[in-house]
């Protein structure tokens, strides 16, 4: 278990200092090229959800978050010798935790990844580590329930 929370807090701690680095080194609203076409760094504040759904409803966030950890918690006690499982659960900790403490502090969270490349599509994807985090911990989730179906019914 130990390792879990080492691995959380290791992940909470590398989306703080990104987003530091992000509001410390490019203005709001401003981009630097990181793979040109592909992918760059956009600083904007974002107070919703992908999309801007729910913007400016910090409330809706709070009690999101908190029911996410309730089911999190829950989920825990049954993820004993499933690493893959205890993974996904703790990486989607991890990411709430750090845009939890965003919200907190500063009613927004810092979002900074922009996938040009989607831009085409007209699909506008500007996200953070955090958010990274939650997408690849469903990920894994979903993995262990799909292809370890038979241990993860017992």
């Amino acid at each position: 278990m130990l390792i879990y929370l080492i691995i959380a807090a290791a992940l909470v701690l590398i989306d703080f200092l990104i987003k530091a680095w992000v509001t410390a080194h490019i203005p709001l609203g401003e981009s630097q090229q990181l793979i040109p076409g592909v992918i760059d760094l956009t600083h904007i504040r974002n107070t919703g959800a992908s999309f801007s759904m729910f913007e400016g409803k910090q409330w809706f966030f709070y009690i999101t978050t908190l029911l996410a950890f309730g089911v999190v918690a829950m989920l825990w006690r049954d993820s004993l010798h499933k690493p893959i499982y205890r993974l996904g659960l703790t990486l989607i900790t991890a990411g709430a935790i750090g845009n939890f403490i965003d919200r907190l502090r500063f009613q927004y969270v810092t979002d900074m990844f922009h996938l040009e490349f989607l831009d085409q599509w007209r699909f506008n994807a500007i996200f953070n580590f955090a958010d990274m985090c939650i997408t690849f911990g469903v990920i894994l989730v979903l993995i262990f329930i799909l292809f370890d179906h038979d241990k993860a019914v017992a």
